[in-house]
């Protein structure tokens, strides 16, 4: 049996504010994995639940949706249980989906349970396709039509209450044609070219000198 995993972002809330490609993974998916904070696995308090049910209404489809118990302790043992759940799914499912609430990359469980599953089933993090989303600061720049920044502007986002040491990830767009990059400095850098463009290309380091306007640098935290 070929097997398929989609990690779905869900976005901030509005089950119209997810993308195209979330929603046919949920239309080519045999089931659905949702999250719960319901420690009887059921949907009462389950923001994720309602989203999806509001997603297959509007796509008028049903589909078999299996509860993750998430009780948001950001413990090791919890993180190996939501992925288990997700392999046993996998046992008798060939394609399912996993949700997230918000992007995927931003403070979401996804890649923690990535690292588990490439561990456990390394065939199935390969067939792995991870759907970003709108994210809520995005969605709530929108709402009050003020923009997150403008020209030169830089933009934060940091959490709150921090346990431990803070690492950064940086993203840093806007280059100009012909930059030397020497300038950045060092780091854990993926160079984005043109994304989703014909010619889009991703190198695994940072390029020496920008040749196209939508490059984009990602200089990941050491983790």
């Amino acid at each position: 049996m070929n097997q398929k995993l989609f990690m779905v972002s869900l976005g901030p809330g509005d089950a119209e504010l997810l993308t195209y490609k979330a929603l046919k993974a949920f239309e080519n998916s045999d089931a659905i994995c949702v999250p719960t904070k319901s420690p009887d696995n059921s949907f009462d308090k389950s923001i994720s639940h309602k989203i999806v049910s509001d997603a297959l209404r509007l796509l008028g489809i049903e589909k078999e949706l299996i509860p993750v118990y998430s009780p948001m302790r950001f413990k090791h043992e919890d993180w190996e249980h939501e992925a288990d759940v997700i392999l046993d799914t996998l046992d008798t499912h060939a394609t399912v989906s996993f949700v997230t609430i918000g992007d995927a990359s931003i403070y979401s469980s996804i890649y923690y349970l990535l690292d588990i599953i490439k561990e456990k089933a390394p065939h199935i993090h390969k067939s792995c396709e991870v759907i970003p989303g709108v994210t809520s600061f995005s969605a709530a720049s929108a709402e009050v039509q003020k923009a997150l920044c403008l020209g030169d502007e830089k933009l934060l986002i940091k959490p709150i209450n921090p346990r431990g040491d803070v690492k950064t990830t940086e993203i840093l767009m806007r280059p100009k044609i012909g930059m030397n990059t020497e300038i950045l400095g060092e780091g854990d850098f993926y160079t984005f070219e043109n994304m989703y463009l014909k010619d889009a290309n991703i190198t695994s380091s940072k390029i020496e000198k920008v040749k196209k306007y939508m490059t984009l640098f990602i200089n990941f935290a050491r983790r």
